[in-house]
């Protein structure tokens, strides 16, 4: 009788196998919907005066973002459009993705919605949602006796 290591993770993989065959299966428009369905990366930074959000969207116009505040929620959302491929073009590889994106931010309640502002600017952009006057820290200095 040969000994076998159990592997906790094997019926697992085995799983995750058996449910991708499916979803392939099922699923013949993964390639498509893949293109269709990209996500900006973004960073979010706190200063002691505010948040900036900043966001990578390289190859959209100005005028295909939308940035909107409801609910203390900040929503980016845009298209990137790309050139439709034609039986005419010759690609060997096409990885940039396109289409529809929107982000979703939950503000924090000391954000001052009537102040935000926003710039664009080479396929970079930049929120900057400042904090009301009342939160910002102050520094005291005391003296040691």
């Amino acid at each position: 009788m040969t000994l076998v290591k159990w592997n906790p993770n094997h019926n697992l993989r085995t799983w995750n196998s058996f449910d991708r065959i499916f979803r392939d299966f099922f699923n013949d428009y993964e390639e498509e919907s893949r293109s269709l369905n990209w996500t900006p990366a973004t960073d979010i930074n706190e200063s002691d005066d505010s948040f900036t959000v900043t966001a990578d969207l390289p190859g959209i116009d100005k005028k295909d973002v939308q940035i909107s505040v409801k609910d203390n929620v900040l929503t980016i959302s845009g298209e990137r459009k790309l050139g439709e491929a034609t039986d005419s073009d010759n690609y060997h590889r096409r990885e940039r993705l396109a289409g529809s994106f929107k982000r979703c931010f939950r503000l924090p309640e000391i954000v001052n919605e009537n102040k935000i502002s926003a710039k664009f600017k080479n396929g970079i952009l930049a929120i900057d949602l400042p904090k009301a006057e009342e939160v910002k820290p102050k520094e005291i200095e005391i003296k040691v006796a």
